[in-house]
């Protein structure tokens, strides 16, 4: 099988700006990028492509392979899946909670295809076991999309249905998730430049 990851180090997290520089948004994309990676890469998963627009940031990059693609995600994507003979795997590349046995139980699923939901709608992770005859579309609530593209095209679904697969870092709140759950290099970068404020309300992010 394949494992997809599509990957923008450049401008990367702008609804992060607020909190991190461009330059601390493209490292902290790196990083999780290589987390996922390695959480595919430990579930025994060998076959891992970067869907890329530009080769910024994965000039040295020697634990997956590197495609560009410069047309939109969605475009890209679906090329990809119609050129894919074998299971298909597409994760997003920052799910910095991700573990193998989360990536384990997704592709053992018994159904034609998995999704994982993201918090607000979105899709985390899609894998679907005949790529050529499905095809994705990313972006406002694609969790339902995708459900929706999987029925009408005759294949049965598994939702997995996982609160630390389904937290990906798009907003400042994330980092809070980050910090209460996270155990990696992700959340250690994090925690260098943040804290957890805890009072009577719930808990906030604050800077140090």
């Amino acid at each position: 099988m394949k494992v997809v990851i599509p990957y923008k180090k450049s401008s990367a997290k702008s609804r992060l700006s607020s909190v991190l520089t461009p330059e601390e948004r493209e490292e902290f994309v790196e990083i999780m990028l290589n987390h996922v990676i390695d959480s595919v890469r430990e579930a025994g998963i060998e076959n891992i492509d970067i869907l890329s627009p530009s080769m910024y940031g994965l000039e040295n990059m020697k634990k997956a392979r590197v495609l560009l693609d410069k047309s939109d995600l969605n475009e890209a994507l679906n090329r990809y899946l119609g050129q894919t003979e074998e299971p298909a795997l597409i994760a997003m590349a920052d799910l910095p909670l991700l573990s193998p046995d989360h990536i384990k139980a997704i592709i053992s699923t018994k159904e034609d295809v998995c999704i994982v939901p993201g918090r607000g709608g979105g899709t985390n992770i899609l894998f679907v076991k005949n790529p050529s005859c499905y095809r994705v579309k990313y972006y406002g609530s694609s969790f339902l999309t995708h459900c929706s593209i999987a029925a009408e095209s005759g294949h049965n679904i598994e939702i997995y249905d996982s609160y630390f697969v389904g937290i990906d870092i798009d907003e400042p709140d994330d980092l809070v998730e980050l910090l209460i759950h996270g155990k990696g290099y992700a959340k250690k970068y994090i925690s260098q430049k943040f804290r957890l404020e805890i009072s009577r309300g719930r808990v906030r992010l604050s800077q140090i």
